[in-house]
């Protein structure tokens, strides 16, 4: 393992691809990734979560592959979503509470936030999951192993996923059992790959390159719902 931060390691094998989309944090940080805290309060995330329940317009989550041209498909052995836009009233709450946060942001990471795609609302009912995936980049097999990555999405550099429902053992409206987000290629200091349990009204930051490979871990009971953005950036 190759330290990145000073609770976090990296796979070694990470360090020898030829990444052309690499970016790290300070390496002095704590964790390589930003946790703000409160970003919505527990009542605002309940009631968006009813609006989303309220909401039967909504489109199956696509995924993106490289086979000689991009092309986008839905394909639920690899992604099992629901995608819902944001109602106006809650885009105007989210908006603004991202430019209390957005100098934050940019201070952590030390680039400076320019355009951002619009907010995906995203729901994980029961068995719903998202398997391994870098956000700006496609993942290069040969004979089953990887072998690299091939940016396919050079404008996301910042991913924010702010969670609405929690992780919890009592299933509700509100919660959910299962569902972590798992950071592949990201160990503690005993070699435990990172985990992230959500807590609703927490918004969690990180580089959409392939260092910060992830996947959503299967939604055991209950509703996982997220609002998710991916932004473009310029790197100080």
């Amino acid at each position: 393992m190759t330290q990145i931060s000073n609770h976090v390691y990296c796979a070694d094998f990470l360090t020898s691809f030829d990444i052309k989309t690499k970016l790290l944090p300070n390496p002095y940080y704590d964790y390589p990734f930003l946790i703000i805290e409160n970003f919505l309060s527990i009542n605002e995330c309940n009631e968006i979560n009813k609006k989303v329940k309220e909401d039967d317009d909504f489109q199956k989550a696509q995924i993106k592959t490289l086979d000689s041209v991009l092309l986008s498909e839905t394909n639920e052995e690899i992604r099992k979503t629901n995608i819902y836009s944001l109602d106006e009233k809650y885009l105007e709450l989210y908006t603004n509470r991202f430019f209390l946060h957005q100098a934050q942001i940019e201070d952590y990471f030390k680039i400076a936030l320019t355009t951002s795609t619009s907010v995906q609302v995203l729901e994980y009912l029961k068995n719903s999951f998202y398997s391994m995936h870098s956000d700006d980049s496609s993942m290069l097999y040969k004979d089953d192993e990887l072998v690299g990555f091939i940016p396919v999405a050079k404008q996301r550099k910042i991913s924010t996923v702010l969670f609405t429902t929690s992780n919890d053992e009592n299933t509700s409206d509100n919660t959910f059992i299962g569902g972590e987000l798992l950071f592949n290629f990201l160990y503690d200091v005993n070699g435990n790959e990172i985990k992230i349990k959500p807590k609703a009204g927490s918004m969690l930051v990180f580089l959409s390159n392939p260092y910060f490979t992830h996947e959503v871990l299967k939604v055991i009971e209950g509703r996982r719902i997220t609002l998710v953005q991916w932004h473009n950036a310029i790197i100080n």
